[in-house]
């Protein structure tokens, strides 16, 4: 006994309380374990919680039951610590390798079921609750572990300071290099490969303080190969997932830090999606880009200085240089990877007819809202082309308030006009929107087109009150003539049949049960997602 001594001295350290060997660095090293894995805890949580919002919508709602229903699972997982007494480093290290696998494949799962069900968010949510399980299983292992080394107090301070400041580590990873560049195929691997470098190094450092030796040799070689092959079979498993989604064939996918961009063909015809919904389809987008873009250019006095809100994809812009009056444009997209896609694409660049490049036209990456606050800019026309309003984090940019900074932007005889979603299969968000902009002080003119591949839709055009009243504006509306400008389905006759809606739209009761949307108050989204999306 005594030569096995000699030839390991590893071995003759004592036993700590916790069933392990003393050793004078495992302490260090634990912490940095417990950072390196509260870094990837936390990209777990922002990659599950990305995921459901893709697949399933609404942010919020995802982030919150997602990001919630971790955090619980943390803490089961914590309570479920308390029953393991022995082996406390063997059973961190095979913690480590389930969270390797559990976070790698979470991306591939998702999408994979995608394939077969609409009740993708089911699964992400099971996944959350297993991984943070895991996640609140290491830490109170760790503490034990590391209990013999330092004094209560100082032994749970840096335990947890290591896990905390792992996670802001963390979320600077995702967000700026893990999703922007690996996006959501790869960042899991990586999330995975960090769990399984940490669990790999504590095995081979200390391997002579473990028990089930065998065993965790085992486990290391099964992973190793798991997490090698996946990584190879990863990207076709998503690009089959995401197809799936898609009625055509995908031609174009790219996830960004704000949403996730796809485009499709179908014969001669494209589309573009943004998180799943229709921004357009090259086959009838000229009945929803021609009206929102040229009863306002046509009845404002002087439309010489334009701004865009949204239209990252240049078909408004498209649109608006058809106006030679126009001396200036200004296009204010919140992602940068819409507006280059749509400068450098070759489909795209063929639809908007590289208006993005157009001499005239300023491109502004950042939030709409804190744009018009610092702008000094005014302005003859307002094009508002943001996507649907189906989340919370939307309603800052559809609310009264907005709607009011956008009136002091436009010059005397300045026009707004906004995408207004369907007045056929969500009404009410259509009522909203008209309330919420006549309360922010403008006369207001809905109208509405049959739009093929989208169904019926809507937009609200506005001037200020002291302007135009609102018959006075129809009126006018009603005669503006388009024919100098080359159009492929706008004109005089149109604009009339658009202004005019069928009976029951415009209900009184209706009318006065809808509330104003504003930023305390955001109830717009509601009344959208409670629309008849389901029938079309």
């Amino acid at each position: 006994m005594q030569h096995i001594l000699k030839l390991f001295p590893i071995l003759q350290q004592p036993l700590s309380s916790a069933g392990v060997f003393k050793l004078p660095s495992i302490g260090l090293t634990l912490k940095l374990s417990i950072f390196a894995t509260g870094c990837a805890g936390v990209v777990a949580e922002f990659v599950l919680s990305t995921l459901a919002t893709y697949l399933a919508g609404n942010a919020i709602f995802q982030w919150t039951i997602v990001m919630s229903l971790m955090l619980f699972a943390m803490g089961t997982g914590s309570r479920i610590s308390r029953f393991f007494r022995n082996n406390l480093l063997d059973t961190f290290i095979l913690t480590e390798f389930s969270l390797s696998v559990f976070c790698a494949v979470s991306a591939v799962l998702a999408y994979a079921a995608a394939s077969f069900t609409e009740n993708t968010a089911v699964l992400i949510y099971v996944q959350a609750f297993i991984i943070g399980n895991l996640i609140g299983f290491e830490i109170p292992l760790v503490t034990r572990i590391n209990q013999d080394y330092e004094e209560l107090r100082v032994n749970i301070s840096n335990v947890m300071e290591k896990d905390y400041y792992g996670a802001l580590a963390g979320g600077l990873l995702f967000a700026f290099i893990a999703l922007p560049y690996f996006g959501l195929t790869y960042t899991p691997i990586i999330l995975g490969s960090i769990n399984f470098i940490v669990a790999s190094f504590l095995l081979w450092r200390f391997f002579g303080l473990l028990e089930n030796k065998k065993m965790l040799v085992f486990v290391f070689t099964c992973v190793l190969i798991f997490l090698v092959c996946f990584a190879v079979i990863a990207k076709p498993i998503i690009i089959y997932g995401e197809q799936k989604k898609y009625r055509d064939k995908v031609i174009y996918s790219q996830q960004t830090p704000y949403q996730k961009i796809v485009m499709t063909r179908w014969k001669d015809y494209y589309w573009l999606f943004i998180n799943g919904q229709e921004q357009f389809s090259t086959f009838d987008e000229e009945k929803y880009h021609e009206p929102l873009v040229h009863p306002a250019v046509k009845l404002s006095h002087n439309p010489e200085n334009v701004l865009i809100i949204g239209g990252g994809d240049g078909l408004a812009a498209r649109e608006v240089f058809k106006h030679s009056i126009v001396k200036s444009l200004t296009l204010v997209d919140l992602d940068p990877a819409m507006t280059n896609l749509a400068k450098t694409h070759p489909v795209i660049l063929h639809i908007n007819q590289g208006s993005m490049n157009n001499p005239g036209i300023q491109i502004i990456n950042q939030d709409a809202a804190q744009f018009v606050k610092e702008d000094k800019n005014l302005y003859g026309v307002i094009i508002i082309d943001l996507p649907d309003p189906d989340s919370v984090d939307l309603m800052h940019v559809y609310s009264k308030q907005f709607y009011s900074i956008l009136s002091r932007k436009l010059i005397r005889g300045g026009v707004m006009v906004t995408q207004a979603t369907s007045p056929y299969f969500s009404k009410k968000a259509f009522l909203c929107l008209i309330k919420t902009i006549r309360a922010a002080g403008f006369s207001v003119l809905p109208y509405h087109n049959q739009i093929p591949t989208m169904g019926e839709w809507g937009w609200i055009l506005g001037v200020k009150n002291e302007d135009m009243d609102e018959s006075e504006l129809k009126n006018t509306m009603l005669k503006i003539d388009f024919s100098d400008i080359k159009t492929h389905f706008i004109n005089n006759d149109a604009m009339i049949s658009m202004a005019y809606f069928g009976k029951g739209v415009f209900d009184e009761a209706l009318m006065q049960d809808i509330s104003i949307n504003t930023e305390m108050n955001p109830v717009l989204y509601k009344y959208y997602l409670s629309g008849s999306w389901g029938m079309y």
